[in-house]
């Protein structure tokens, strides 16, 4: 008795799955856009205007990196961790604060700073 208990129930569970994935099949997923909020919103929005690094999280090279011509380093907020690697061919990174207004010497001697930038959702 449990032996065909099993199997009609495993014949019906196979059945009801291919049904509602044929049945499916033909739907497609709404657009991102209309789903997202927050955030996730305000990137897809970025990115839609053509900004594919609305956070600024990409690496980007040194500038001159003098005192007088520091590399500069967008910020949203008041102060910002960022990395230098100070030989070109090495897999150790010199992590330090950065702080507006105050420029910051690397242990390999280049300078940075931190320039304001308008945050993501000042331009929704």
């Amino acid at each position: 008795m449990a032996a065909l208990c099993g199997r009609v129930l495993s014949v019906t569970a196979g059945r009801n799955g291919l049904y509602s994935s044929i049945r499916c099949a033909n739907q497609m997923m709404e657009d991102p856009m209309e789903h997202a909020t927050g955030l996730e919103k305000r990137e897809l929005l970025a990115k839609a205007a053509a900004n594919d690094n609305p956070f600024d999280m990409k690496i980007f090279k040194r500038g001159p990196g003098t005192k007088d011509c520091p590399t500069v380093v967008p910020s949203a907020f008041e102060a910002r961790i960022i990395g230098c690697i100070c030989v070109e061919d090495s897999s150790s990174v010199a992590w330090m604060w950065l702080k507006q207004g105050e420029p910051k010497r690397c242990g390999c001697g280049y300078w940075f700073k931190l320039e304001p930038k308008n945050p993501v959702y000042k331009f929704f």
